[in-house]
């Protein structure tokens, strides 16, 4: 009778275990699913009122933005989403991610000497410690990170996704991206993952996560998203990471005020990209603002998507 009751009482652990398991799994959706008929109606009309409906149509323009104020819920809207555009710096946060795969590793050490390199490449976009840290991770290594089923941040289902195939130096590309050909390129969807991803600590693990976005903060660059946020919320917490290179231009950040928090990510390709990317980052927080405030349900925590 006794071996009976502990079979019956591990029997009955191990389903509790298994749903947890399960439900730990469960507990963020695709993004991808998200989609929100209001919100991406909203996001069409600012678009025209600011008259880059022309820019979206020509393909010089692709935008992601995602409440993710409860984080369980995500509402989603995009216009290129999948458009994948050369991007600069940008796509710097891959190598972000790329350490603290090692980091967990136990291949690389999150001591002072790599924290400052990492900082110093996303705050300051400092080339010479991108291309430090590309040696450091291994060439290869970030695009495999990428291409992962874990992660799935480059996609060819999708059209791609972030890509990084070139030191941030002088030099010829070592690994470009195998369906448009770019060096350092990103689609805006792709990046509003990695950022609801890091969001909801499924990057890498939750406190790797929250030491990801510990460094995207307090940008050094004010320009583009930052410099739209000053003048309209300048107590705003910024997570971003930006790039500019020539006419393209790109700006990506977690964006946190007046209890909300949503995901902006643009990629433009135009002389006045700059300009685009100020005055944008102002109507997507607009769009934010009018949203019912929602209450997060679920602590930050959970597996990948």
């Amino acid at each position: 009778m006794l071996n009976a009751a502990l079979k019956a009482l591990a029997l009955s652990i191990g389903i509790i275990v298994t749903v947890q398991a399960a439900s730990a799994q469960t507990a963020f959706p695709n993004l991808r699913n998200a989609n929100n008929p209001t919100l991406q109606k909203q996001l069409e009309k600012r678009i025209k009122r600011m008259n880059l409906d022309t820019a979206v149509q020509d393909g010089n323009l692709a935008i992601a933005l995602v409440d993710v104020t409860d984080p369980q819920h995500p509402l989603l809207a995009q216009v290129n989403g999948d458009a994948m555009m050369y991007a600069a710096s940008l796509p710097k946060i891959a190598i972000l991610l790329a350490m603290f795969e090692r980091i967990h590793e136990g291949k690389l050490k999150l001591n002072d000497e790599n924290r400052q390199l990492m900082t110093d490449m996303i705050r300051h976009s400092s080339n010479t410690a991108a291309t430090t840290l590309i040696n450091k991770v291994g060439r290869n290594y970030i695009n495999t990170v990428l291409r992962s089923p874990k992660y799935r941040l480059y996609d060819t289902k999708y059209n791609g996704g972030l890509w990084v195939g070139k030191e941030y130096a002088q030099g010829v590309a070592y690994q470009r991206d195998p369906l448009h050909n770019l060096s350092h390129g990103a689609t805006a969807v792709q990046v509003a993952r990695f950022y609801y991803l890091m969001e909801t600590g499924q990057l890498v693990s939750p406190q790797l996560s929250r030491e990801m976005k510990a460094i995207m903060g307090d940008p050094a660059i004010h320009h583009k998203f930052v410099k739209g946020l000053e003048t309209t919320h300048p107590n705003a917490q910024i997570y971003r990471k930006s790039g500019t290179w020539r006419n393209w231009h790109a700006d990506s950040a977690i964006v946190e005020h007046d209890g909300r928090t949503y995901i902006a990510v643009a990629l433009a390709q135009s002389p006045k990209g700059g300009d685009w990317l100020k005055n944008l980052i102002n109507e997507l927080d607009g769009i934010i603002l009018q949203q019912p405030l929602r209450t997060a349900s679920l602590a930050r925590g959970g597996a990948a998507e």
